[in-house]
């Protein structure tokens, strides 16, 4: 199904891999030029940038910490500077440094806090400044079922993802007025390389929990977002979208 996303621009963090992987490549299968930001060595977002590449559209691989707000910014700016603008922003970055509360350093909540919260701040934040002044364009944050029920052994992701929640609403009051929408998507566990490395035990226990008996495959992700960034959505904004099979009922 085509979703009228021909010719916009898209910016995905944490784009070379799973969730961000897979909206970056549906997103180009919709029509859009697509920039990825990614962590680690040279050749990894390469899989998903060939991908973008085979149908036809623009891709822009840019090496961006989430939890560096310049480079956040910089991330931006160059996307606007190199496709032509900017009307999409999904932001999909994230880390786990998992303990349990006792057990947690300082060090793994502030990581964990810099990249899933503070990051999906600093992105949509500069996406908002020129969201507003275009008066138009379209928020994602990839949340998690986790951030409303919470998580043993998750305290920091946990919070991270009840504060997407809180500000993806808050952004969504203050931004609508420029017909933007701001939403966010709570997936449950997703079958991605993160979840193949959990204990069998782990990832069976996850599957018992939904209601269809599977676990979502990044696509299955991928296609809401897609259709929260079209005109199809366009009287939807300040909702969190579980995409998780039943598994927090």
């Amino acid at each position: 199904m085509k979703l009228g996303l021909d010719n916009k621009v898209a910016l995905v963090t944490g784009g070379s891999r799973g969730i961000g992987a897979a909206v970056c490549v549906e997103l180009a299968r919709q029509g859009c030029d697509v920039a990825l930001t990614y962590v680690g060595e040279p050749g990894e977002p390469d899989a998903t940038v060939r991908a973008i590449k085979e149908l036809g559209c623009r891709v822009l691989p840019l090496e961006s910490d989430a939890a560096d707000s310049a480079a956040t910014d910089q991330a931006v700016n160059r996307t606007v500077a190199e496709l032509g603008g900017l009307d999409i922003l999904v932001c999909n970055a994230g880390i786990t440094r998992d303990a349990v509360v006792w057990n947690m350093s300082d060090k793994a909540w502030d990581d964990v806090i810099a990249v899933n919260l503070k990051g999906y701040f600093t992105f949509n934040r500069a996406a908002a400044r020129l969201f507003k002044d275009q008066r138009r364009g379209s928020i994602v944050n990839i949340s998690s079922i986790n951030g409303e029920r919470g998580k043993f052994g998750q305290a920091n992701y946990t919070a991270a993802k009840g504060g997407v929640n809180a500000m993806t609403r808050t952004l969504a009051r203050e931004l609508g007025k420029f017909d933007v929408n701001v939403n966010a998507v709570a997936p449950g566990m997703v079958a991605t390389e993160m979840a193949a490395e959990l204990q069998p035990e782990f990832r069976n226990a996850a599957v018992r929990e939904t209601m269809l008996g599977r676990l979502a495959e990044p696509e299955d992700i991928a296609h809401v977002v897609a259709f929260l960034c079209s005109r199809f959505a366009r009287h939807v904004t300040g909702q969190v979208i579980r995409v998780d099979g039943g598994q927090y009922i």
